[in-house]
């Protein structure tokens, strides 16, 4: 591992969307004071406004964050050996940047992804058996405005990252280091799954139903049928958890089922979104798949999730 503050270092931001964006952008500044080049991972009309312009944020309690990297660039051959990386894409974009990513990481190379998902940490060491990674969730509501601007209009702009196994060394990473120069409200936990999967009940079980049903969050909070569809989804996941030895607290579908009062009642979620675009890819792999193959594994029926995940692929069949 890197001493951290005592030689330069390399970090990429795999995936400038609105998540990579906005925690890249703050590291990008903070460049000079971490002794660090930044590489940005991104692609198409964004990728030349950021090399053209350089990237804007638009905060809510910030102003506004201008940044220029070391490098944007599509790709990954152009980066140097990399001490650190955000892994910021979508699961279905996972397997294919890791692969890309095995030529310019080692084994003191630190990982955090911040995805959404239960098994990303899996997903990556299938493809990658070097560097180290650290499983991590995100509460961030950022969006792609236009090429090369993004917006943060919520949530609490926070990373929880931790080792993968609690086992594992806990020597400080140059991560911590990295969000704590950078401003960036991050904590470190000595067992990360716990939260990912209290983050994962709430996400997989409103997304799922939403998207199937193409209902709003306040529809679903408003009919007793579809809330009782959200909680048999959360308990099916709980109970893959419990079964995996995930200590969540004993109220975790009420107070997940209780977050959905949280959003505007017009609120559609991302996954939902992404479903009734017919042409855009979408996680229910993440969200649904996990779940099924899971509880294949251990034993465990769930039926709800698995009757909604046929829904998904005979409303949008999966392309070949």
């Amino acid at each position: 591992m890197i001493a951290k503050g005592e030689q330069h270092v390399n970090i990429a931001i795999c995936g400038v969307g609105g998540v990579g964006g906005y925690f890249g952008s703050k590291i990008c500044r903070a460049r000079e004071t971490l002794q660090a080049d930044v590489y940005f991972i991104a692609r198409g009309a964004h990728l030349k406004a950021i090399q053209k312009d350089g990237l804007i944020i638009r905060t809510s309690s910030e102003g506004i964050i201008h940044c220029r990297p070391t490098l944007a660039t599509s790709d990954i051959d152009e980066l140097p050996p990399l001490d650190a990386c955000l892994i910021c894409v979508k699961s279905y974009d996972l397997k294919e940047l890791v692969k890309r990513l095995r030529s310019r990481v080692s084994e003191p190379t630190e990982i955090v992804p911040l995805l959404n998902g239960i098994d990303i940490y899996d997903r990556i060491r299938e493809e990658l058996h070097t560097a180290q990674v650290f499983p991590a969730c995100v509460f961030i509501g950022t969006h792609i405005e236009k090429p090369g601007v993004i917006s943060q209009d919520g949530g609490a702009c926070k990373i929880l990252f931790g080792n993968a196994s609690t086992a594992s060394p806990t020597d400080t990473p140059i991560m911590a280091r990295v969000f704590n120069e950078s401003s960036i409200n991050s904590e470190w936990h000595d067992d990360i799954y716990p939260s990912i999967w209290s983050k994962y009940i709430f996400i997989a079980s409103f997304g799922l139903v939403t998207a199937c049903l193409n209902k709003t969050l306040g529809q679903v909070m408003e009919s007793d049928e579809l809330s009782s569809l959200v909680r048999s989804v959360m308990n099916e996941i709980l109970a893959v958890a419990t079964v995996k030895g995930i200590r969540l607290p004993v109220s975790i579908v009420d107070d997940s089922y209780r977050k959905g009062n949280d959003f505007p009642s017009n609120t559609k979620t991302s996954f939902q979104r992404d479903v009734a675009s017919p042409d855009s890819p979408d996680e229910r792999d993440l969200f649904g798949g996990t779940i099924i193959r899971l509880g294949k594994q251990l034993d465990i029926a769930t039926p709800h999730v698995d009757e909604l995940y046929k829904m998904l692929n005979r409303k949008k069949p999966l392309k070949s």
